[in-house]
């Protein structure tokens, strides 16, 4: 028996009635029925399942979301519960109020969601109702990690080829890779003989990538398509899409020789030039004038050379003499172009290190580093005299304006014991062996030397390097400073213990 108050029994504008099946004194509704027989008696949720299923993907970690898109959810998010509410199929005939998550295991499989709605029922009356529903969680792969799987995953290839003698140029691709992420989407990369090789799901990621060299690189793309197979009756095409990336065959401290169509838009730079380092624009420099130009990677296709030396073929020079060349002495002349201001321009006498003592009369030649030279220092160049070229453009030049001598850059004393030294390291995408690769030595020569070269590298500590004595070491040779580098994150398990 319920006790009524008397403050309840007479109720100026309201009509009391009896519920119809329990007798219970109640306001006048539609149905004639209190709420606890209402519940008993009408269930709003009826048509809505109160168990569904989910599918994950181990592989990616990702939610199918129907028909066929799979999306990245993690637990308890929004996201997550948009997935879980389209997968019910009642919730169109009640008005959803509330939803959330109720607390599960993390590894049962299991998703509960907790649903507060409201339905009209027997003539007008609004019922409201929570109820939970359950999900499982099964296992499906997606397509993406199934082409992965098997033999034949991918559907767009990259092919990265530079027709170079050393490789270089592909370590600073990488590091530009690695500091961009651009290999995110990449399902495998294979070393070639003459480049690499990158492997991707689909066109788009392949584009993506082809885009992103071209803005860090001048190169060539040519684009083909072969048909696997496709189905007559959907008008469906399998198509394997191939890119192939063909870099300039130039590289940092190479010296070549220019048509001369191409020297007369340049700024009448002399033709004989030198690298000085391969971005998104070949970096040239005259060492006879101090000219500079920027080549496009248009304008190298439009006119294509090679390099007359390479840097496998730098001799050691030692710096007898040096004299700074005066303003009056530089060469001039009207329509020329850009004259660098970072290089101070000399006449120098040099002797082969190894005719170094013999009755040998010094060799004289104009340079660019007559900033960083003085007698005594060893410099490297190319004996441009006594080498054996077949270029056309060479050719086409008189011989008196081919220098016998072109120096490059100073050599900083012993290498060995400049790497023993070096405290710092890159990231790689996969191993190799860094340590008996000349070339990957020589880049990280290049870093230490250059500052404008290492500005769009990441750089990093090496914690497990050993300290040595650096009293061998002359303190005015260039290196990375600590400001420079980047700590390397590393990420441990560490064993929990009882308190």
């Amino acid at each position: 028996m319920e006790y009524i108050s008397p403050d309840n029994d007479l109720v100026p504008n309201g009509t009391r009635i009896l519920c119809c099946q329990c007798a219970v004194p109640i306001e006048a509704n539609p149905s004639n029925m209190c709420v606890a027989c209402l519940r008993a008696h009408v269930d709003i949720t009826d048509g809505i399942p109160k168990q569904a299923t989910v599918f994950f993907c181990r592989g990616c970690e990702r939610y199918l979301q129907p028909p066929a898109e799979w999306v990245v959810c993690a637990l308890e998010s929004r996201e997550l519960l948009a997935l879980c509410l389209k997968r019910l199929k009642g919730l169109n005939r009640v008005k959803l109020v509330d939803a959330g998550f109720a607390w599960t295991e993390p590894h049962s499989k299991r998703i509960k969601v907790k649903l507060t709605v409201q339905g009209e029922v027997m003539g007008g009356a609004v019922l409201q109702q929570t109820f939970i529903v359950e999900y499982v969680i099964q296992h499906q792969m997606c397509d993406a990690c199934h082409r992965s799987e098997a033999q034949d995953y991918w559907r767009a290839l990259v092919q990265v080829r530079q027709r170079a003698n050393n490789r270089k140029t592909f370590y600073y691709l990488e590091q530009l890779i690695l500091r961009h992420k651009a290999h995110v989407n990449t399902l495998g990369i294979k070393p070639k003989h003459d480049g690499l090789d990158f492997f991707y799901a689909t066109e788009n990621h392949a584009r993506k990538m082809v885009d992103f060299i071209q803005s860090v690189l001048p190169i060539k793309c040519q684009h083909s398509k072969k048909l696997i197979s496709h189905d007559i009756h959907s008008n469906v095409y399998n198509y394997k899409f191939t890119f192939s990336v063909e870099i300039v065959p130039l590289s940092k401290d190479s010296v070549v020789c220019l048509p001369k169509k191409l020297t007369q838009s340049l700024g009448s730079i002399s033709p004989v030039c030198l690298v000085q380092r391969v971005t998104s624009t070949i970096h040239l420099i005259d060492a006879y004038t101090g000219q500079v130009c920027d080549i496009s990677s248009t304008q190298y296709w439009r006119h294509p050379f090679n390099a007359i030396c390479n840097p496998k073929q730098l001799v050691e020079y030692i710096v007898m003499d040096i004299d700074i060349l005066k303003e009056h002495e530089k060469k001039t002349f009207p329509g020329q172009g850009m004259v660098s201001n970072k290089h101070v321009l000399a006449d120098v006498w040099v002797v082969k290190a190894s005719e170094l003592g013999l009755d040998i009369s010094p060799v004289h030649t104009k340079t660019h580093l007559g900033h960083i030279l003085k007698p005594g220092d060893t410099v490297l160049g190319y004996n441009l005299g006594e080498s054996n070229v077949n270029d056309a453009n060479l050719d086409k030049l008189d011989r008196g304006a081919v220098p016998d001598v072109y120096l490059v850059k100073k050599h900083y004393g012993e290498r060995a014991a400049r790497r023993r030294a070096r405290a710092w390291k890159l990231r790689h995408m996969h191993e190799h062996t860094a340590s008996v690769d000349e070339d990957y030595n020589e880049f990280l020569d290049d870093l230490e030397e250059d500052p404008t070269l290492r500005q769009n590298i990441n750089i990093f500590k090496d914690e497990n390097k050993i300290p040595v004595d650096t009293d061998e070491i002359d303190p005015s040779l260039p290196r990375i400073t600590l400001a420079e580098m980047l700590d390397d994150l590393v990420i441990e398990d560490v064993d929990m213990t009882e308190v």
